[in-house]
């Protein structure tokens, strides 16, 4: 006999992203090639040279995270004191300098490896800096104009409005769909 209720349908899970994935795959596939360098190195010398190699990696990676870190630093202390002194910073540009991938670098060179070892050293290099930097730019921008409301992306998209004289305002753009009813005008803003 039959009641009349009927089961409950769940909504189909949305498909998983290729990052999620392929992500913990490609992390294995590093380990292992990783491992099995660093037992052909071993195999080829002794395992004072590997320790050598990965003892050496470590300190340049620290040395050059520390330096990263204190340019940084002193760009921050600088910008903030001329914003103190009244004069205004010039216009925020993308770091030319690169400490987030000289950080990057570093900490792959601290990280135990050669593959990692070798990415780190090539992410020092000023015109890979550049390129990667470009590459990364060009699809954070994509990403946001490709985001939906309600998303992560979406909220960058909402907090970078600006007014023309430089003021940001907080709010979200609202685009009339055809076929909807117009609306009231809307109150100004105001400061």
């Amino acid at each position: 006999m039959t009641t009349g209720a009927q089961t409950p349908r769940y909504p189909a899970r949305p498909r998983r992203s290729r990052l999620r994935t392929f992500l913990p795959l490609g992390i294995a596939a590093w380990l292992v090639l990783e491992i099995w360098l660093l037992t052909v190195v071993a195999g080829a010398s002794n395992g004072l040279v590997v320790f050598l190699v990965l003892l050496a990696g470590f300190v340049l990676g620290s040395i050059v995270i520390k330096r990263a870190g204190r340019r940084a630093f002193r760009k921050l202390s600088e910008a903030l004191q001329q914003q103190q002194s009244g004069v205004m910073p010039a216009a925020a540009r993308p770091n030319s300098e690169g400490n987030g991938l000289m950080m990057l670098g570093g900490l792959l060179l601290m990280i135990p490896g050669l593959v990692s070892d070798a990415v780190g050293l090539l992410l020092l290099l000023p015109p890979v800096q550049k390129a990667v930097s470009r590459s990364a730019e060009r699809t954070f921008e994509r990403k946001l104009r490709e985001a939906d409301p309600g998303t992560l992306g979406g909220a960058f998209q909402q907090a970078r409005m600006q007014r023309p004289d430089g003021k940001v305002v907080q709010g979200e753009v609202v685009r009339d769909e055809p076929g909807d009813a117009p609306q009231g005008p809307r109150p100004p803003l105001t400061h």
